[in-house]
């Protein structure tokens, strides 16, 4: 059974997510010919405040 985890920061909409969701399974299932009932998509949707890019949070860098 395949499991992705995908870090994102937030702010996407479920509408996005849920997207996010059918595309990597989508293409999880192409190249491991797996069937999709098999795939787990796991998201971490992470505060700003908890993601850092060059010593400074996302918000620092008004992201």
């Amino acid at each position: 059974m395949p499991i992705a985890v995908i870090n994102i920061i937030e702010g996407r909409t479920q509408q996005q997510k849920h997207a996010l969701i059918h595309e990597i399974t989508e293409a999880i299932v192409r190249a491991i010919d797996t069937p999709p009932e098999n795939v787990r998509v796991i998201i971490n949707d992470m505060p700003k405040d908890n993601f850092g890019i060059g010593g400074l949070s996302v918000t620092q860098l008004g992201r």
